[in-house]
């Protein structure tokens, strides 16, 4: 009877976290994206007034191939559709930049789209293979025409985000 008792309660612990998995699974989070709403480690105050238009990030990006801990405003156009696990920001030439949240340790909700916010961590200049490319279109929900369409590595900036906050 101890036995069954036991086996019991391992099936039903098992079902239990299996749901909360799927749970998590399920798409980003909820939510507005609300001026002064904050995802990941936040933006300090110092970080939010210093925060360097996208030109100015390019340029030092010119100069170092690597910044770190800086802080960055722009326009989110684009949230990944699956998890809310990266995002593009639009530059002041109306280019686009890829943000990846750090340690894939926050996701950011769909809402955010459209909105300014300022970006706090680090940045740099990549090569991205054209297969990453394709995945990140896949991610997107883009017409396979358009996926198929990628046939070369791209050199880009990439930002690794510490924290979000959305500013306007």
């Amino acid at each position: 009877m101890k036995k069954f008792v036991l086996l019991l309660s391992l099936m039903l612990s098992t079902i239990a976290f299996a749901q909360g998995t799927e749970a998590k699974k399920a798409g980003p989070p909820k939510g507005k994206a609300l001026v002064g709403d904050v995802y990941g480690a936040g933006v300090s105050a110092k970080a939010e007034k210093s925060a360097l238009t996208t030109k100015k990030l390019d340029q030092k990006l010119k100069k170092y191939a690597k910044v770190e801990n800086v802080a960055v405003k722009g326009k989110v156009t684009k949230v990944c559709d699956k998890k809310g696990c990266w995002l593009t920001v639009e530059t002041d030439n109306n280019e686009k930049f890829f943000v990846k949240m750090k340690d894939y340790g926050f996701f950011v909700p769909t809402a955010l789209e459209g909105k300014t916010v300022v970006l706090e961590g680090n940045a740099e200049m990549k090569v991205t293979s054209v297969a990453e490319q394709k995945h990140y279109a896949e991610d997107a929900k883009k017409p396979q025409s358009e996926i198929d369409a990628i046939t070369k590595p791209e050199e880009e900036i990439r930002f690794m985000a510490s924290g979000i906050k959305v500013v306007n």
